[in-house]
């Protein structure tokens, strides 16, 4: 609903182009141009705002570069884990740690969850399932680190799908789309992987 509104508009179609930069950018050349297609889509976005002034706010121009950041950025780091040495068997290990954490913490919650963990954000989530993600999470970093030589935990993957959730509730929306029933949209399945990606890529890269 957030973004249908961008996407029938000329900010819409500025975010798009703007998104297609970014991808581009990180598709032909990873790190090397990432700063670059975030600081022209700002001045790109920048230029709509004061060339067609006043039909956008500041605060429909700020969400939009949001919109190129919080996506297309973060989630590029999947590609650029997977383009580093091993990176075929290191991307997986985002998998395992955002999955694993989901669903460690969604069978932990459904079964042991008394104390909720943030009501205002996610009345389902409770203190239990967080630390059943947590510790579900962390055993299959040690498999995997046991296995191909690796461990990097993910705590963070919990942020990550916290984040998400804050963004629906300030928008007042029930899920992100109905394509997958019973889900709250596809992003829904890859929110926790926004915060892993990067988190998972820049450890290997500073503890190598």
């Amino acid at each position: 609903m957030i973004y249908r509104t961008y996407y029938l508009s000329p900010l819409g179609r500025m975010l798009l182009a703007a998104d297609d930069m970014g991808l581009a950018g990180v598709w032909f050349e990873g790190q090397k141009y990432l700063t670059l297609m975030i600081i022209a889509s700002l001045m790109l976005l920048m230029a709509l705002y004061v060339f067609t002034f006043p039909s956008f706010k500041t605060e429909e121009i700020t969400g939009a570069f949001f919109g190129v950041c919080y996506v297309p950025v973060m989630l590029s780091f999947l590609y650029q884990t997977r383009s580093m040495h091993d990176g075929a068997y290191l991307v997986w290990l985002i998998f395992l740690s955002s999955w694993g954490c989901d669903t460690s913490a969604y069978c932990v919650g459904m079964l042991l969850g008394k104390h909720k963990l943030a009501p205002v954000l996610s009345p389902k989530k409770s203190i239990e399932g967080a630390v059943g993600g947590v510790v579900g999470s962390a055993l299959l970093g040690l498999a995997y680190g046991a296995y191909f030589g690796h461990n990097i935990a993910a705590v963070i993957s919990q942020i990550g799908d916290l984040a998400a959730s804050a963004i629906k509730r300030n928008h007042n929306i029930k899920d992100y789309g109905h394509l997958i029933p019973g889900h709250g949209g596809i992003l829904d399945r890859f929110d926790s992987m926004i915060f892993t990606a990067p988190a998972i890529y820049f450890a290997v890269t500073f503890l190598r």
